[in-house]
């Protein structure tokens, strides 16, 4: 086929197309929907029927980097801070001491059963060495699982913040695989800029997205998710430029944004809920078409070696260690440990190497990849089987709806109240954003004389305005009237 602009347009129509219906019939047959994404991509190549010859690790990797920026973004809105906060330091130290145990354990182990320097297998660890926030929220929420007490936001926040972790000891062992002549301790200076940086900024880009969120005046609902996308690149490409860790800084920020009353935020959380499923369908199709599975085939030996000892050394050791100083249940570590999925992310940082030009970078790549199909097929299609064996699992109907479930799927309040806006009442001339207004009840109407508003983020309350609201509950409606009538700050 000779490629053409209209050629490639119908080529990635209907592999997302093809990927979208795979993806609503895979857990029929208990086939996690990633792994689909990425065996259509990988029969699209040009060692399947498709015959596309795809060998660009440069824009794999651009690809690679934009689409975790939306999957880690939309990740970090949809994070609750009243759920995290219980589970913070517990999350923190699996995202640090964890990922990094892992590397050094596992590492180690290749260096033993290969003939990879010790910074060559490091590496490797290094690059397989955090859990995949795609491949967690994906299955997890797509399975519908309930856990007990804090396991969930736990996984989450684990997933969604380890990232940055393997990320930097990526860089930094490359870095010693590059040149040999430097010493390990020297990469200690580049962990701690690149974390203190990126927090920094997180938290930074995280008070000026609000800022401007907030008081820029939009003519259209429209630009709102627009203007949210041009400040989650600032925050990565600003972050990355002075030397910081892009991924760890937009996680931050959007944790924040996440927890904060926004102008038009359902607009916003249901666009980057979208963006955040396209990304990781064009991610793992991307991948699946890098890959050349002929070339796989010779590894598949040692991989799998790999793949278990990870599975069930590397990995538990480094949950164990790091978990040893907090109070909880040696079957819910031992969940953490099984919910240890690798997946895009992974074969995203093994595109640095071959962008390098190091010796066994192919080999890198490859090994990489087994490793991360064969940890969504193995772990993957078992967390429902391994919570209930574990007894971590709820029933279903137990699952607990959050905020933003109640934002994305428009579920209905158990009652309606309305509030007359008296002229002593705080809340005149104040925008409904600025209010502090209760997260479990919304003005779903203002009545302003003879006509009827609908009300967004940006509406100025006026003196005798009178508020149609619904909440959950009886005792909301005196918060509510709080709320309205003084100041809460």
């Amino acid at each position: 086929m000779h490629l053409t602009i209209e050629n490639i347009l119908l080529v990635g129509s209907l592999l997302l197309l093809i990927s979208v219906f795979a993806g609503k019939t895979s857990y029929k047959f208990g086939v996690p929907t990633l792994l689909l994404f990425l065996g259509i991509g990988m029969l699209a190549g040009s060692d399947g029927i498709g015959g596309i010859r795809f060998n660009d690790p440069k824009l794999a990797q651009f690809i690679g980097i934009v689409s975790l920026n939306f999957i880690l973004f939309s990740g970090g809105l949809d994070t609750s801070w009243k759920a995290v906060k219980p589970v913070l330091w517990e999350g923190i130290a699996l995202s640090t001491v964890g990922v990094l145990l892992t590397a050094i354990s596992l590492g180690t182990f290749v260096w033993f059963i290969t003939d990879f320097t010790i910074y060559e297998s490091m590496l490797l660890g290094s690059i397989v060495s955090s859990t995949d926030a795609a491949a967690v929220f994906s299955i997890l929420r797509s399975k519908n699982l309930a856990l007990k007490k804090n396991l969930r936001p736990t996984l989450e926040l684990e997933s969604g913040s380890n990232d940055p972790m393997a990320y930097v000891l990526t860089l930094a062992f490359l870095t010693l695989v590059i040149n040999q002549d430097q010493h390990v301790l020297s990469i200690i200076p580049m962990f701690f800029q690149q974390m203190i940086l990126g927090g920094i900024a997180g938290i930074g880009f995280g008070f000026l997205s609000k800022f401007i969120i907030n008081k820029i005046k939009l003519d259209f609902e429209g630009l709102y998710p627009v203007l949210a996308i041009a400040l989650m690149f600032l925050t990565f490409a600003a972050t990355d430029f002075i030397g910081g860790n892009g991924f760890l800084s937009i996680y931050i920020c959007a944790v924040y944004l996440g927890n904060q009353d926004l102008i038009h935020k359902k607009t916003i959380l249901k666009m980057f809920d979208g963006l955040a499923w396209l990304m990781q369908i064009v991610l793992f199709l991307t991948l699946g078409l890098l890959v050349f599975p002929s070339q796989i085939v010779p590894y598949i030996g040692i991989g799998l070696l790999i793949s278990i000892f990870l599975i069930v050394v590397a990995r538990p050791v480094g949950i164990l260690i790091s978990l040893m100083f907090f109070k909880m249940k040696l079957r819910r570590r031992a969940y953490i440990s099984w919910v240890g999925l690798r997946g895009a992310v992974p074969i995203v940082f093994a595109t640095y190497p071959l962008l390098a030009g190091i010796e066994k970078a192919d080999m890198i790549f490859n090994i990489v990849f087994f490793i991360s199909v064969t940890s969504i097929l193995i772990q993957g299609t078992t967390l429902s089987v391994v919570a209930k064996w574990l007894r971590v699992a709820l029933p279903e109907e137990s699952k607990k709806i959050t905020r933003i479930d109640q934002l994305l799927l428009d579920l209905p309040k158990s009652a309606l109240q309305e509030f007359e806006i008296l002229a002593d009442y705080f809340s005149i001339d104040k925008r409904i954003v600025d209010l502090n207004f209760p997260e479990s009840a919304f003005i779903v109407m203002i009545k302003r004389g003879k006509q009827f508003i609908r009300p967004g983020g940006s509406t100025v309350i006026k003196e005798g305005d009178i508020l149609m609201v619904l909440a959950d509950k009886e005792e909301d409606y005196t918060q509510v009237s709080e709320c309205l009538k003084n100041s809460l700050l």
